[in-house]
């Protein structure tokens, strides 16, 4: 589902993005995700596509960034294999909540 070689975030890929708390980056992500949801409810498959495949460049981003890689390398992809799973299981959004739980700490820091 994801758009090879189609790169929506090319500022944020280019290091901005690595400079993000792992609550702002979270925080983003979780933007995409839930945009991604409001549009598969409302059956607009090509704006759902593309709210996924940014959803997924955010992520894989983050799990690209090196301070994430310890104890937590283990949560950040398991987090990409659950929202896969969700949203090709067409399961009720499950990580909402996760996802607010980081915008919030993100908006508190700033």
């Amino acid at each position: 589902m994801t758009l090879p070689g189609v790169q929506q975030h090319a500022s944020l890929a280019a290091g901005r993005w690595f400079e993000l708390s792992l609550a702002e980056q979270l925080g983003n992500i979780g933007s995409e995700y839930e945009r991604a949801w409001r549009w598969k409810r409302q059956g607009r498959q090509d704006y759902f596509e593309k709210a996924f495949a940014r959803m997924l460049e955010l992520l894989d981003l983050t799990l690209a960034d090196r301070r994430w890689h310890n104890h937590r390398l283990k949560e950040l992809t398991r987090l990409r294999e659950q929202t896969c799973q969700e949203f090709n299981n067409e399961q009720r959004p499950g990580l909402s909540k996760y996802f607010l739980y980081f915008g919030i700490l993100a908006r508190s820091r700033a």
